[in-house]
């Protein structure tokens, strides 16, 4: 089986999001869950590495921008998200979903992603997932449920 560190943070984001708690203390455990579901122990600790640096980057200084500014993305940005995954970017921010620290966040997760290969919406629909829960401490599960409906929705979201 030849996955990707993305493919196996969707695995462990889907089976262990409820024992976030125990993610850190239990890796031994989990790295034998993944082993055992046919991951590449090299691709475990890869997507490991990831997480510690989600983990790390909650240090990242607010972002001063004016609600007129517009991000312009780096040209290995570019690369990697596509001008859909760059507009859904934007409808999340706009939306009130990502934060513009918690924008600069998902892209820096997604530059940390292994390969240089373009990151496809529904990959980078997980990683936004995974920043959510991750800063989750600004919001209650009611909230977190309703922006997992608005993220992995197929239509466009309608606020009220």
């Amino acid at each position: 089986m030849k996955e990707s560190v993305i493919d196996v943070l969707m695995y462990i984001f889907s089976s262990y999001a409820d024992h976030e708690d125990n993610l850190a203390e239990d890796r031994d455990g989990i790295s034998a869950d993944l082993k055992a579901a046919g991951f590449d122990s090299l691709e475990i600790d890869k997507a490991f590495e990831w997480l510690d640096g989600l983990a790390l980057a909650e240090d990242i200084p607010p972002v001063n921008q004016s609600s007129h500014s517009t991000r312009i993305f780096a040209t290995r940005e570019n690369q990697r998200l596509d001008l859909n995954s760059q507009g859904f970017l934007m409808f999340l921010e706009q939306s009130g979903v990502l934060t513009p620290e918690l924008r600069e966040l998902v892209i820096n997760r997604v530059m940390a992603l292994d390969d240089d290969s373009e990151v496809d919406i529904e990959e980078l629909k997980w990683v936004v997932m995974m920043v959510l829960f991750n800063s989750a401490e600004g919001h209650d599960e009611n909230t977190l449920m309703h922006y997992e409906d608005i993220v992995f929705s197929d239509q466009p979201a309608i606020f009220h």
